[in-house]
């Protein structure tokens, strides 16, 4: 981890923070294999979102240094079927200017211990492009293994993209009947 990710505060997204959010996420859409999204959602679909993932108690987190948003990560429902209450999905996004400092670990490591806080058990990670090095680096730095292959699922940049699926065990994981907790 670079000294520079060690200086970047880690804290929740506000609404302040939401043009940056969709500017980074806007550049990963339209110029990454990273979402299979082909068009970039405005400010107001991205308040939405984010709106939507508060108001279900999980997390959305931001990587500020010297007042910019670098970053964000948020988890997510995997489905909406009750018994999936304790298996969530990650999303992490950095800025190009901020790749490769270890930012985005820093992002997934707190991610995964708010999870973790709220009774999760699993997190999975759906990674866009079996070529995305990085993102699959970030996730098995974390403690993500290697569940799965989704290929030829996407089309985008005139190519067929894989999915690449990731997961890890949160607190006890399988281990233990599903108790009280934060995840509903």
């Amino acid at each position: 981890m670079t000294e520079a990710a060690l200086v970047a505060l880690i804290r929740p997204c506000q609404p302040a923070d939401i043009p940056a959010v969709a500017a980074i996420y806007a550049h990963a859409v339209l110029h990454g294999t990273g979402t299979f999204e082909l068009d970039a959602p405005s400010e107001e679909d991205v308040q939405r979102r984010h709106a939507d993932v508060c108001a279900k108690g999980l997390p959305w987190l931001v990587a500020e240094r010297n007042g910019q948003v670098l970053g964000y990560a948020y988890a997510n429902a995997f489905r909406p079927r009750p018994a999936y209450r304790f298996f969530l999905e990650d999303s992490i996004y950095l800025s190009p200017q901020a790749q490769g400092q270890g930012l985005g670990r820093l992002l997934l490591a707190e991610l995964v211990a708010r999870c973790t806080a709220l009774g999760a058990r699993q997190m999975l990670a759906v990674i866009g492009d079996s070529d995305n090095a990085a993102s699959i680096g970030v996730h098995q730095a974390c403690g993500f293994e290697h569940t799965g292959v989704l290929k030829h699922s996407g089309w985008k940049f005139g190519r067929w993209l894989d999915v690449v699926l990731m997961q890890r065990a949160l607190g006890p994981g399988a281990h233990s009947e599903a108790g009280p907790g934060g995840v509903k």
